[in-house]
């Protein structure tokens, strides 16, 4: 499978309006963006530009001056490529130091907790035919 590309923050905000529902035109996402973020539209047509470079959106010309665009990419990967990059540069991807900082750092509720044990529970349970990550 081909790795995500890195994504900046900024980008990120532009894949979520896509995301969210898609295709969308570059009028859409300006709107979109523009008053919450105070960007200017030829910023976001900038970061619209590169996300097409990166191969992470990709558009259809709809009429002269009119494009849509559409991710290629989940949301579920760039989390995915997010978190395995956080997890290999902070913690040489070793997971138990993350998960314990993260215990020790965050206030856990009951339900949290549960939710924890029983995703860890299903994790020691030997799967048939898949390989671990």
């Amino acid at each position: 499978m081909k790795q995500t590309p890195h994504i900046s923050d900024a980008e990120w905000e532009v894949m979520k309006v896509l995301w969210a529902g898609s295709p969308r035109t570059s009028a859409e996402i300006i709107d979109a963006l523009a008053k919450p973020k105070e960007w200017s539209p030829k910023t976001i047509r900038t970061l619209l530009s590169r996300l097409v470079q990166k191969e992470v959106i990709t558009f259809k010309q709809e009429s002269n001056r009119s494009y849509s665009y559409y991710p290629l990419v989940t949301e579920d990967e760039c989390v995915r490529e997010v978190t395995n990059s956080l997890l290999q540069r902070l913690y040489g991807g070793a997971i138990k130091p993350l998960l314990v900082n993260f215990i020790n750092e965050r206030k856990l509720s009951s339900e949290d907790i549960a939710e924890l044990k029983q995703l860890l529970d299903e994790k020691e349970k030997p799967s048939s035919g898949s390989s671990s990550d």
